[in-house]
């Protein structure tokens, strides 16, 4: 059968090694820990993982350890019985119910406390576990699939994460190179990216010139694919061409690769020093109605201004002078909420 790669992007020498270990693993029922930084897509190779397996038509269910309050972790992996606490006002099936002859996908598993750990570790021996609140034990049939960007052995090393449930978990480690690894993988995420993106906002695809290709391999994508992904979607807003410019990229990117940016193109003399409003002459010049040419001043404004707050929600509707609420309800009216 061939294997169902779940949308990841890519033929470089690194990730065809993870796809090589994914094939031989994905039909077997064993314990896989999915280890990688921030950003490199942990999720869609763990999503691959059950497409290939034989739970493949069952549940795949999803838990971000990191992203649930600590306190309430546990009733969400567990559930819980009706008076188990204040608000448990019914009896709550958890997430390992759920996925019963499915996969649960435990992700960011370093950040979860010791006391559950503990509780892992039992579902994973004997593939029991208790409600919260209650005393019937409940057996369960699940593929367990863990991920970390976070290196566990120096956690166990510092008390933070038992050596037991790392040693369960570690029986197939599966490692996620950071793309600054992925050599030209970079170019053809971009393309797709942008293909996506572009289309969006009904434009041509931007192309990505030799030279900026170049900046774009040297560059060490911190943020990894998520990085590249939102700054595909800022340039397929903000690039005047038809063509992604060095000088369109960010200051950062150029610092990183240790370049100054090229010098920005001079001002037409045409055009007089200062803040030009727009006139009814580039309006017509883009082919455009009042609407279309207003809704696309607004999103070059939202996407620069999230640039230069380097993301931060609050910072960026300071300065464009208008509520947080308002910005948040603008972003998701032109789907730029991930930006």
């Amino acid at each position: 059968m061939e294997l169902n790669t779940s949308g990841i992007i890519g033929k470089s020498p690194a990730l065809t090694g993870v796809f090589t270990v994914l094939s031989k693993v994905a039909p077997t029922d064993s314990t896989v820990l999915v280890t990688g930084e921030s950003g490199t897509g942990k999720e869609l190779l763990v999503r691959a993982l059950h497409a290939n397996s034989r739970r493949r038509d069952k549940p795949f269910v999803p838990v971000n350890c990191g992203a649930i309050p600590r306190e309430l972790l546990e009733s969400e992996l567990f559930g819980h019985e009706k008076g188990a606490f204040t608000h448990a006002i019914r009896n709550r099936a958890g997430r390992f119910e759920l996925a019963d002859g499915g996969t649960i996908f435990l992700d960011e598993i370093g950040e979860m406390d010791l006391s559950l750990q503990v509780k892992i570790l039992r579902v994973l021996q004997e593939k029991e576990f208790e409600r919260v609140g209650g005393t019937r034990t409940m057996k369960v049939d699940v593929r367990i699939v863990a991920a970390t960007n976070r290196d566990l052995e120096a956690e166990v090393a510092a008390g933070r994460f038992r050596e037991d449930l790392f040693y369960r978990l570690n029986v197939i480690p599966l490692h996620l190179p950071p793309l600054r690894e992925r050599g030209e993988d970079v170019l053809l995420l971009s393309r797709c990216f942008l293909e996506r993106f572009c289309a969006q906002k009904e434009r041509p695809v931007l192309a990505v010139p030799a030279e900026t290709s170049s900046v774009f391999l040297s560059y060490s994508w911190p943020g990894n694919v998520r990085e590249l992904e939102n700054l595909m979607e800022r340039l397929s807003i903000l690039c005047d061409e038809d063509h992604i410019r060095p000088e369109d990229l960010p200051r950062k990117i150029w610092d990183d690769v240790g370049k100054a940016p090229p010098a920005p193109a001079a001002v037409p003399a045409a055009r007089p020093a200062g803040f030009d409003w727009p006139v009814v002459a580039d309006l017509k010049a883009k082919g455009m109605g009042l609407k279309e040419f207003l809704d696309e001043i607004e999103e070059r404004l939202l996407a620069e201004s999230l640039e230069m707050a380097g993301g931060v929600k609050n910072q960026a509707a300071e300065i464009l002078g208008i509520k947080r609420t308002t910005l948040i309800e603008k972003l998701k009216k032109k789907n730029m909420l991930g930006a």
